[in-house]
Protein backbone atom coordinates (compact mmCIF):
# COMPACT_ATOMS: atom_id res chain seq x y z
CA UNK A 1 0.00 0.00 0.00
CA UNK A 2 1.30 3.45 -0.89
CA UNK A 3 3.18 5.66 2.61
CA UNK A 4 0.80 8.22 0.75
CA UNK A 5 -2.76 6.38 2.37
CA UNK A 6 -1.22 8.01 5.82
CA UNK A 7 -3.87 9.42 7.92
CA UNK A 8 -4.56 13.15 7.02
CA UNK A 9 -3.15 12.50 3.37
CA UNK A 10 -5.40 11.26 0.40
CA UNK A 11 -7.46 8.66 0.74
CA UNK A 12 -6.16 4.91 0.13
CA UNK A 13 -9.40 4.90 -2.68
CA UNK A 14 -7.82 7.88 -4.27
CA UNK A 15 -4.28 6.55 -4.01
CA UNK A 16 -5.54 3.45 -5.86
CA UNK A 17 -7.42 5.51 -8.81
CA UNK A 18 -5.27 8.74 -8.38
CA UNK A 19 -6.45 12.36 -7.92
CA UNK A 20 -7.99 13.97 -11.22
CA UNK A 21 -6.17 16.90 -12.81
CA UNK A 22 -7.45 20.06 -10.75
CA UNK A 23 -10.50 22.34 -11.63
CA UNK A 24 -9.98 26.00 -11.95
CA UNK A 25 -10.96 27.66 -8.80
CA UNK A 26 -12.77 30.46 -8.83
CA UNK A 27 -12.26 33.51 -10.97
CA UNK A 28 -13.70 36.25 -8.98
CA UNK A 29 -17.08 37.86 -8.15
CA UNK A 30 -19.83 35.77 -9.80
CA UNK A 31 -23.89 35.31 -9.54
CA UNK A 32 -25.55 32.36 -9.92
CA UNK A 33 -29.18 30.84 -9.21
CA UNK A 34 -28.13 28.06 -6.57
CA UNK A 35 -24.38 27.85 -4.77
CA UNK A 36 -23.97 24.93 -3.54
CA UNK A 37 -20.61 24.81 -0.77
CA UNK A 38 -18.75 21.50 -1.07
CA UNK A 39 -17.88 19.13 -3.35
CA UNK A 40 -18.70 15.63 -1.55
CA UNK A 41 -21.50 13.48 -2.22
CA UNK A 42 -24.22 15.92 -0.86
CA UNK A 43 -23.49 18.58 -2.74
CA UNK A 44 -22.44 17.21 -6.01
CA UNK A 45 -25.98 14.76 -5.95
CA UNK A 46 -28.01 17.81 -4.53
CA UNK A 47 -26.57 19.61 -7.97
CA UNK A 48 -27.21 16.71 -9.98
CA UNK A 49 -31.21 16.55 -8.88
CA UNK A 50 -31.36 20.49 -9.37
CA UNK A 51 -29.86 20.60 -12.47
CA UNK A 52 -32.46 17.51 -13.72
CA UNK A 53 -35.23 19.12 -12.17
CA UNK A 54 -34.64 22.92 -13.90
CA UNK A 55 -32.20 22.78 -16.61
CA UNK A 56 -32.42 26.19 -16.75
CA UNK A 57 -30.94 26.71 -13.25
CA UNK A 58 -27.51 28.15 -13.38
CA UNK A 59 -25.57 26.29 -10.25
CA UNK A 60 -22.40 26.76 -9.07
CA UNK A 61 -20.28 24.06 -6.89
CA UNK A 62 -17.39 25.82 -4.87
CA UNK A 63 -15.03 22.81 -3.04
CA UNK A 64 -12.15 23.86 -0.57
CA UNK A 65 -9.99 21.29 -2.06
CA UNK A 66 -11.31 18.49 -4.64
CA UNK A 67 -14.02 17.17 -4.78
CA UNK A 68 -14.88 13.87 -2.66
CA UNK A 69 -11.38 14.86 -0.48
CA UNK A 70 -13.47 15.08 2.50
CA UNK A 71 -15.46 11.91 4.00
CA UNK A 72 -16.89 11.06 0.58
CA UNK A 73 -14.01 9.70 -0.69
CA UNK A 74 -12.92 8.10 2.52
CA UNK A 75 -15.66 5.74 3.63
CA UNK A 76 -15.56 1.94 3.54
CA UNK A 77 -16.99 1.45 0.31
CA UNK A 78 -20.62 0.90 1.41
CA UNK A 79 -23.84 2.13 0.09
CA UNK A 80 -25.78 0.77 2.91
CA UNK A 81 -30.10 2.22 4.14
CA UNK A 82 -29.14 2.63 7.87
CA UNK A 83 -30.44 5.71 9.40
CA UNK A 84 -28.29 7.20 12.25
CA UNK A 85 -30.67 9.00 15.06
CA UNK A 86 -33.81 7.26 13.29
CA UNK A 87 -35.51 6.77 16.68
CA UNK A 88 -34.97 10.15 17.40
CA UNK A 89 -36.93 11.40 14.47
CA UNK A 90 -39.45 8.71 15.29
CA UNK A 91 -40.14 10.81 18.68
CA UNK A 92 -40.13 13.50 16.55
CA UNK A 93 -42.61 12.93 13.88
CA UNK A 94 -44.42 9.75 14.68
CA UNK A 95 -43.55 6.24 13.86
CA UNK A 96 -45.47 6.14 10.44
CA UNK A 97 -43.00 9.34 9.32
CA UNK A 98 -39.81 7.35 10.16
CA UNK A 99 -41.15 4.38 8.67
CA UNK A 100 -41.64 6.56 4.93
CA UNK A 101 -37.95 8.00 5.61
CA UNK A 102 -36.72 4.49 6.11
CA UNK A 103 -38.80 3.41 3.03
CA UNK A 104 -36.95 6.09 1.29
CA UNK A 105 -33.40 4.83 2.39
CA UNK A 106 -34.01 1.81 1.21
CA UNK A 107 -34.72 2.95 -2.70
CA UNK A 108 -31.98 5.28 -2.42
CA UNK A 109 -29.59 2.38 -2.49
CA UNK A 110 -31.51 1.03 -5.64
CA UNK A 111 -31.67 5.02 -6.84
CA UNK A 112 -27.75 5.16 -6.98
CA UNK A 113 -27.52 2.16 -8.74
CA UNK A 114 -29.36 3.10 -11.30
CA UNK A 115 -28.31 6.70 -11.95
CA UNK A 116 -24.31 5.23 -12.01
CA UNK A 117 -25.89 2.61 -15.35
CA UNK A 118 -27.63 5.59 -16.68
CA UNK A 119 -24.79 8.00 -16.50
CA UNK A 120 -22.60 5.08 -17.56
CA UNK A 121 -20.47 5.67 -14.42
CA UNK A 122 -17.99 2.13 -13.52
CA UNK A 123 -17.66 2.24 -9.95
CA UNK A 124 -17.94 -1.59 -9.08
CA UNK A 125 -20.89 -1.53 -8.07
CA UNK A 126 -22.08 -4.92 -6.68
CA UNK A 127 -25.55 -5.09 -4.68
CA UNK A 128 -24.88 -7.72 -2.76
CA UNK A 129 -26.72 -6.36 0.41
CA UNK A 130 -25.85 -6.17 3.82
CA UNK A 131 -25.31 -8.86 5.97
CA UNK A 132 -24.64 -8.25 9.98
CA UNK A 133 -23.18 -11.48 12.02
CA UNK A 134 -23.41 -12.40 15.73
CA UNK A 135 -20.65 -14.16 17.36
CA UNK A 136 -21.65 -15.12 21.22
CA UNK A 137 -25.30 -15.70 22.41
CA UNK A 138 -25.79 -12.04 24.00
CA UNK A 139 -24.95 -10.93 20.32
CA UNK A 140 -27.11 -12.76 18.81
CA UNK A 141 -30.20 -12.01 21.10
CA UNK A 142 -29.34 -8.45 20.50
CA UNK A 143 -29.15 -8.98 16.31
CA UNK A 144 -32.83 -11.04 16.57
CA UNK A 145 -33.96 -7.57 18.50
CA UNK A 146 -32.02 -5.97 16.04
CA UNK A 147 -33.75 -7.42 12.91
CA UNK A 148 -37.42 -7.41 14.57
CA UNK A 149 -36.74 -3.19 14.78
CA UNK A 150 -35.85 -2.98 11.40
CA UNK A 151 -39.17 -5.15 10.31
CA UNK A 152 -41.43 -2.79 12.00
CA UNK A 153 -39.56 -0.22 10.25
CA UNK A 154 -41.43 -1.23 6.95
CA UNK A 155 -37.96 -3.70 5.96
CA UNK A 156 -40.43 -6.81 5.35
CA UNK A 157 -37.41 -8.50 2.72
CA UNK A 158 -34.87 -8.37 5.78
CA UNK A 159 -34.12 -11.91 6.12
CA UNK A 160 -32.59 -13.98 9.68
CA UNK A 161 -30.25 -16.66 9.39
CA UNK A 162 -29.38 -19.34 11.44
CA UNK A 163 -25.32 -20.37 12.39
CA UNK A 164 -25.41 -22.69 9.16
CA UNK A 165 -27.10 -20.93 6.89
CA UNK A 166 -24.93 -18.11 7.90
CA UNK A 167 -21.64 -20.35 6.79
CA UNK A 168 -23.48 -20.65 3.56
CA UNK A 169 -22.98 -17.09 2.47
CA UNK A 170 -19.33 -16.42 4.14
CA UNK A 171 -17.63 -18.38 6.66
CA UNK A 172 -17.11 -15.91 9.52
CA UNK A 173 -15.35 -18.00 12.52
CA UNK A 174 -17.43 -18.23 15.84
CA UNK A 175 -20.81 -17.36 14.23
CA UNK A 176 -23.76 -18.26 15.49
CA UNK A 177 -26.16 -16.02 13.46
CA UNK A 178 -26.98 -13.20 10.82
CA UNK A 179 -29.52 -10.54 9.48
CA UNK A 180 -29.77 -9.84 5.78
CA UNK A 181 -31.01 -6.66 3.85
CA UNK A 182 -31.16 -6.93 -0.07
CA UNK A 183 -30.86 -2.66 0.20
CA UNK A 184 -26.91 -2.49 0.05
CA UNK A 185 -23.88 -2.41 -2.12
CA UNK A 186 -19.99 -2.49 -2.28
CA UNK A 187 -18.87 -0.31 -4.37
CA UNK A 188 -15.74 2.40 -5.29
CA UNK A 189 -16.64 5.97 -3.88
CA UNK A 190 -13.70 7.84 -6.03
CA UNK A 191 -15.01 6.19 -8.92
CA UNK A 192 -18.77 6.74 -8.03
CA UNK A 193 -17.44 10.16 -7.06
CA UNK A 194 -15.38 11.17 -10.27
CA UNK A 195 -18.17 9.93 -12.78
CA UNK A 196 -21.01 11.83 -10.60
CA UNK A 197 -18.56 15.20 -10.89
CA UNK A 198 -18.39 14.34 -14.42
CA UNK A 199 -21.82 14.04 -14.97
CA UNK A 200 -23.11 17.08 -12.84
CA UNK A 201 -20.84 18.81 -15.49
CA UNK A 202 -21.97 17.76 -18.78
CA UNK A 203 -25.16 18.58 -17.44
CA UNK A 204 -23.66 22.32 -17.09
CA UNK A 205 -23.31 22.72 -13.62
CA UNK A 206 -19.85 24.58 -12.35
CA UNK A 207 -17.61 22.98 -10.59
CA UNK A 208 -14.69 25.35 -8.54
CA UNK A 209 -11.85 23.72 -6.56
CA UNK A 210 -9.53 24.54 -4.30
CA UNK A 211 -12.09 27.64 -3.22
CA UNK A 212 -12.48 27.58 0.37
CA UNK A 213 -15.29 29.42 1.57
CA UNK A 214 -15.18 31.08 4.70
CA UNK A 215 -18.18 32.66 5.45
CA UNK A 216 -21.95 31.71 4.33
CA UNK A 217 -24.05 34.82 4.22
CA UNK A 218 -27.75 35.32 3.12
CA UNK A 219 -27.72 34.93 -0.32
CA UNK A 220 -24.04 35.08 -0.23
CA UNK A 221 -21.01 32.65 -0.22
CA UNK A 222 -17.39 34.38 0.82
CA UNK A 223 -14.47 32.71 -0.53
CA UNK A 224 -10.90 34.11 -0.81
CA UNK A 225 -11.24 34.34 -4.72
CA UNK A 226 -14.23 36.03 -4.65
CA UNK A 227 -17.88 36.10 -3.56
CA UNK A 228 -20.76 34.26 -5.32
CA UNK A 229 -23.79 35.80 -5.09
CA UNK A 230 -26.73 33.55 -5.73
CA UNK A 231 -30.92 33.54 -3.87
CA UNK A 232 -30.32 30.13 -2.51
CA UNK A 233 -26.83 29.46 -0.88
CA UNK A 234 -26.97 25.52 0.30
CA UNK A 235 -24.24 24.52 2.89
CA UNK A 236 -23.18 20.45 1.97
CA UNK A 237 -20.09 21.01 4.17
CA UNK A 238 -20.63 17.89 6.68
CA UNK A 239 -17.45 17.43 8.64
CA UNK A 240 -16.31 20.87 7.29
CA UNK A 241 -18.83 22.68 8.44
CA UNK A 242 -16.88 23.86 11.69
CA UNK A 243 -14.17 25.49 9.92
CA UNK A 244 -17.41 28.19 8.34
CA UNK A 245 -17.58 31.78 10.31
CA UNK A 246 -19.59 31.52 13.12
CA UNK A 247 -20.11 27.52 12.84
CA UNK A 248 -17.95 26.12 14.74
CA UNK A 249 -19.84 24.47 17.23
CA UNK A 250 -22.52 23.69 14.51
CA UNK A 251 -20.90 20.56 13.81
CA UNK A 252 -18.60 18.23 15.62
CA UNK A 253 -15.95 16.79 13.17
CA UNK A 254 -15.06 12.95 13.88
CA UNK A 255 -11.95 11.01 12.56
CA UNK A 256 -12.03 7.39 12.28
CA UNK A 257 -9.40 4.84 10.46
CA UNK A 258 -9.40 2.10 8.23
CA UNK A 259 -7.37 -1.09 7.80
CA UNK A 260 -7.01 -2.49 4.33
CA UNK A 261 -5.08 -5.64 3.59
CA UNK A 262 -3.01 -6.79 1.32
CA UNK A 263 -4.82 -8.28 -2.08
CA UNK A 264 -6.04 -11.64 -1.21
CA UNK A 265 -5.26 -15.11 -3.55
CA UNK A 266 -8.01 -17.16 -4.93
CA UNK A 267 -7.32 -19.71 -2.03
CA UNK A 268 -8.21 -17.20 0.61
CA UNK A 269 -11.27 -16.49 -1.33
CA UNK A 270 -12.48 -19.78 -1.71
CA UNK A 271 -12.03 -20.93 1.87
CA UNK A 272 -13.94 -17.53 2.96
CA UNK A 273 -16.60 -18.72 0.79
CA UNK A 274 -17.89 -14.63 0.04
CA UNK A 275 -19.73 -15.36 -3.22
CA UNK A 276 -22.61 -13.28 -2.64
CA UNK A 277 -19.96 -9.82 -1.97
CA UNK A 278 -22.29 -8.77 0.41
CA UNK A 279 -20.85 -5.88 2.49
CA UNK A 280 -20.16 -7.48 6.06
CA UNK A 281 -20.40 -5.77 9.52
CA UNK A 282 -21.07 -7.21 13.46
Amino acid sequence: MSSSTVNGGISFWYAQDGIPAPREPLPGDTTADVCVVGGGFTGLWTAYYLKKAAPFLNITVLEAKFCGYGASGRNGGWLYNGIAGRDTYALKNGHDAAVRLQKAMNETVAEVVRVAADESIDADIHQGGVLEVAYTPAQLARLKDFHTTEIAFGETDRVLRGARETAERVRVTGAVGSTWTPHGARLHPVKLLKGLAAAVEALGVTIHESTPVTEIKPKHAITPYGTVRAPYVLRCTEGFTAGLKGQRRTWLPMNSSMIATEPLSARIWDTIGWDGRETLGD
